[in-house]
């Protein structure tokens, strides 16, 4: 039996088995809502607040959320299971948020995986009676191709052929003829450059007869429903009967998408991409290719492949050129992946050609650092997911939307320590005369008097500069701006 669940205020409706997570509804939905634990409950980031049809509450929501919210009607989301018609409001800051992008570029020497070669062939006849793949393949060769055809280009070519008056495009990608197109189309020629991070997904489409870049998107790894970081998506394809298709689907769902918006920003046709190349780390290509990650997650962390790979995007459902290919980089380990052996590769760290140390941080999910020369490099890896994505952390949240700004003011709040306002200037015209022995100090009549001045000059001058002030009968900290109070930051801390 199915229940409509209804998103606020996105006004998303969708229709859900019985006893499914509201997490897992809105992620059906197309709503990824934000949540470093993969839907364990042990973040208690994913709070939703039911408009209708709120159910029990759990242990869960008990230990992340206050009475009074639990009365309002907030649940944690993945906590929370769908047994009747509801609506539900997910607060825009819960959302996965978008994913920014600044890059730099240099120049290098582009020598491009497909060529594409226009050729002339001579019509057969009763004295040249080869085949028409011989007649292709001889074509090639005396423009320096040796290649093997694939059996789509054997289906494809007698009609083309003699539709185009033996006139074509022979595509080859390394040592493979994989299209023949009718006419000269050596001008269309573009490559997919993928960099699959574990929250961050980047692609570009490249010409690759020119090298130039003619589009650039990023956006949010489909895969960040089910964790922050790689161990909670190991956990994921370990633990559920579908856990590894589920990964393997969404990240193929995030590239197609990515994909569409790079064709919509640079007006190149899908059927012009003749291949793609992916980098991240050994964990995101596993899960892209469909390999059980799990022997990296568990002691001695060994990868299932750690070469290049190349298959037929088709073979994974990628919407490129029927008979693209994708290819991947090789792995230094478990935790040193193909990302970096990109960065290295961009750098030309591996070229300096002298013995000087150099060092290259690649600062992600998974932290990665090379120290090295051109003779010799060390790699290691660390988790710098906690401070990024905040996965693990019980104090402060991650760079994202979530504090509201004070229209254009800024207010100062200092937590730790004794709050005053910045003191004005004293001239001294003569020296003062020394406190006598007995005379009240800071803890006496004096500290009192500063106190007071201090108050005297925050009156005087909160139009002009707006400061914090403390509240001294109930010790806590008040926020004000021009326009009166906005907050209370809470209590004092000392």
């Amino acid at each position: 039996m199915k229940h409509p669940v209804t998103f606020l205020p996105q006004n998303l409706v969708t229709h859900a088995p019985e006893g499914t997570t509201v997490f897992n509804a809105a992620n059906w939905a197309g709503l990824p809502i934000d949540s470093t634990c993969g839907g364990r409950g042990t973040c208690g980031k994913c709070k939703v607040r039911f408009l209708q049809g709120a159910n029990s509450t759990t242990e869960a929501d008990h230990r992340f959320l206050s009475d009074a919210e639990l009365a309002e009607g907030w649940r944690l989301s993945c906590r929370a299971g769908v047994h009747a018609e509801c609506a539900v409001e997910v607060p825009r800051m819960m959302t996965s948020p978008k994913a920014a992008l600044l890059g730099y570029g240099r120049h290098v020497a582009i020598d491009p995986n497909v060529d594409k070669v226009h050729l002339q062939l001579s019509e057969p006849s009763l004295a040249d009676q080869r085949s028409d793949v011989q007649r292709l393949m001889d074509a090639l060769r005396v423009e320096g191709y040796e290649a093997r055809a694939l059996p789509a280009v054997w289906r494809a070519l007698p009609k083309l052929l003699r539709a185009s008056n033996f006139a074509l495009t022979a595509v080859v990608c390394g040592d493979e003829l994989i299209a023949v197109e009718p006419g000269d189309t050596t001008g269309h020629n573009v490559g997919l450059a993928l960099d699959i991070g574990t929250t961050t997904v980047v692609g570009a489409l490249v010409n690759l007869n020119t090298g130039m870049v003619a589009a650039v998107q990023s956006t949010l790894n489909g895969q960040a429903a089910f964790g922050a970081d790689v161990i909670s998506r190991i956990s994921h394809a370990m633990l559920e009967s579908d856990g590894l298709a589920v990964l393997h689907a969404r990240i193929v769902e995030t590239i197609n998408t990515l994909l569409d918006n790079l064709l919509a920003a640079s007006g190149v046709a899908r059927e012009n991409i003749y291949e793609a190349v992916a980098v991240g780390n050994a964990t995101m290509l596993h899960l892209l290719l469909g390999i059980d990650p799990e022997p990296i997650g568990v002691e001695p962390f060994v990868p299932a492949v750690a070469g290049a790979v190349t298959l037929p995007a088709a073979e994974i459902s990628l919407r490129l050129h029927p008979q693209a290919r994708l290819s991947t980089l090789p792995h230094l380990g478990a935790y040193v992946g193909a990302d970096i052996v990109a960065g290295v590769l961009a750098t030309g760290l591996a070229r300096s050609g002298d013995d000087k140390l150099r060092l290259y941080i690649d600062v992600g999910t998974n932290g990665e650092i090379i120290l090295g020369s051109s003779r010799r490099m060390l790699a290691t890896a660390a988790p710098a997911g906690p401070a990024f994505e905040g996965a693990q952390i019980k104090c402060g949240m991650r760079a994202r939307l979530g504090v509201g700004g004070c229209g254009g003011r800024t207010d100062q709040l200092r937590i730790g320590g004794r709050l005053r306002p910045p003191r004005a200037p004293r001239r001294r015209t003569q020296a003062a005369p020394r406190r006598a022995r007995g005379s009240p100090g800071r803890s006496g009549r004096g500290a009192r008097v500063s106190v007071e001045r201090a108050g005297r000059w925050h009156r005087a001058h909160s139009d002009r500069h707006p400061r914090p002030a403390i509240c001294q009968g109930r010790h806590r900290l008040r926020r004000e701006c021009a326009d009166g109070e906005i907050g209370r930051a809470g209590r004092r801390v000392t």
